[in-house]
């Protein structure tokens, strides 16, 4: 089946989110996904706050800032140190049996990785739509490159620090069911393709003015 899940979210365990996870899911049902990953800065602590629900699935995740990059670590129980070398940090996330996706690469004030750093690194997918990335088509264009390049998936994520922003870039997932584990699995099996769009001028604004 195919799913369209928000691979990207940030919640107010993030410090610079004001998303809720009960708002998190209201507006994963009113854009119509079928779940989101929760991926706050280095920290999982607010992973025990996922409630089960059946008509959202809710990936237990947290984006780790790494020497050179970021990282989203999605599947994740335990927390990821932060400061280690991207290699290092993929690692530690793959002994965990979680998947790891190098979060928005050429997106200005946010990473700009070292394409060249990455080769040879066990990564699961790179994130090519990232919602907050500008100028979006542009970017979209060099993240895509480089995934391609490393011969690795693509994703997309909205990055959401405002409620409302969740959704707008999303991952197609073709997925066995509708689980946890089965949206790993076709995501390390690279059975996904990056969709959505970018933030439109007043969005931005909107979102500098929360």
């Amino acid at each position: 089946m195919r799913l369209r899940i928000d691979l990207h979210v940030h919640t107010i365990h993030s410090g610079d989110s004001v998303v809720t996870l009960g708002e998190a899911l209201d507006w994963c049902r009113r854009r119509g996904l079928d779940g989101f990953a929760v991926t706050d800065h280095d920290t999982v602590e607010g992973l025990s706050e996922i409630p089960d629900v059946d008509d959202c699935v809710v990936i237990p995740g947290v984006e780790v800032s790494a020497r050179g990059g970021h990282i989203l670590a999605l599947g994740v129980e335990e927390p990821i140190p932060k400061g280690l070398s991207i290699a290092e940090t993929v690692d530690l996330i793959a002994e965990q049996g979680a998947v790891s996706i190098i979060a928005h690469p050429y997106a200005p004030l946010k990473s700009w990785v070292d394409a060249d750093e990455l080769d040879g690194i066990p990564l699961d997918a790179v994130e090519v739509a990232n919602s907050t990335q500008i100028p979006y088509r542009w970017i979209l264009k060099r993240n895509r490159e480089l995934a391609r390049r490393l011969g690795l998936p693509e994703t997309g994520g909205s990055d959401a620090h405002a409620p409302w922003v969740i959704g707008l870039a999303y991952t197609l997932i073709e997925a066995e069911e509708r689980s946890l584990d089965a949206i790993l699995k076709a995501i390390k099996q690279g059975r996904t393709q990056a969709a959505g769009r970018g933030l439109k001028p007043l969005e931005r604004l909107r979102l500098l003015l929360r």
